[in-house]
């Protein structure tokens, strides 16, 4: 499907519209934020930059809170428990690497995005960038041909290894590349546990009961609890690469639904993100 004719789809379906708003709303951020980096900037400051950013925007609640990766974080070197995904005392340097990751829910809409950028000139970050392009398209025809999730991940982890970098995603945890995303009952209080809403985090719970019971899970990772075909629904892709003490991602809305047309079967729900339009950019400049 083209960008076109995927805008024209969401334009007549407002749930996507939603999903879509607080998508380029969290996007918007992460390229506000990236602009004002500088030299001596720390992971907690990047993250809290992200945080006043978007609540002054009207955001209340979280998925998860802003996360910022430096350096050979942006890779997880070392990562070996769930407390170190969390912001750092680490400080930006020039040529260095770094991810920006946000979750913010938005008038009951929930958007998960990556946002991967560089303090200047790095060529090895650019390499990475542009070899990113050929997971999404990866992912989008083999979720359109029904493979299951588990043979997805395992042929994205394939083209990662022939470009000759590691799987990041893999030190997620249970390694996933993707997660669901839903609606999330808005309340006047939203608390949070280790940096998750309770409310978004009900929702992903909710999905794991069921489909556990149907055969189908939330998370799509390389175990056989994904050994499955792609759920309809919202998901969250990330897929991470990893070059020693390099990594880059992209995180966006896949949408699957349960038609028999392949093109209507899958699709992006926005191709207007700064990953697509660097990519589209230098084809032109080529």
């Amino acid at each position: 499907m083209t960008g076109k004719a995927s805008a024209v789809q969401h334009e007549i379906a407002p749930e996507l519209r939603g999903f879509r708003e607080v998508q380029r709303l969290a996007y918007a951020c992460a390229e506000a934020v990236a602009g004002q980096l500088r030299s001596g900037v720390t992971e907690r400051e990047a993250a809290r930059m992200q945080r006043v950013w978007l609540r002054e925007r009207g955001v209340r609640d979280w998925f998860h809170l802003p996360f910022a990766w430096f350096g050979d974080r942006t890779a997880f070197a070392g990562f070996k428990v769930p407390l170190q995904f969390f912001p750092t005392d680490r400080k930006l340097e020039p040529g260095m690497p770094f991810i920006l990751d946000m979750a913010p829910v938005y008038k009951g809409f929930t958007a998960d995005v990556g946002y991967s950028g560089c303090l200047g000139l790095n060529p090895l970050h650019d390499k990475l960038l542009g070899d990113l392009e050929a997971h999404r398209e990866l992912i989008l025809r083999e979720v359109r041909e029904r493979r299951s999730l588990r043979e997805i991940y395992e042929d994205v982890e394939r083209l990662m290894t022939a470009q000759g970098y590691a799987n990041r995603h893999r030190a997620y945890p249970f390694g996933v590349i993707a997660h669901k995303v839903d609606r999330v009952a808005e309340r006047r209080w939203s608390p949070r546990v280790f940096g998750f809403g309770t409310q978004a985090l009900k929702g992903l719970v909710s999905d794991a009961l069921h489909g556990h019971r149907d055969g189908w899970s939330p998370l799509w990772s390389p175990y056989r609890f994904s050994d499955h075909p792609p759920q309809p629904g919202l998901w969250a892709v990330e897929p991470h690469l990893g070059f020693r003490g390099t990594g880059a991602k992209f995180e966006e809305v896949l949408v699957v639904t349960d038609s028999k047309d392949p093109e209507q079967s899958a699709f992006w729900l926005d191709d207007d993100l700064p990953h697509v339009r660097r990519w589209a950019e230098e084809k032109v400049a080529a």
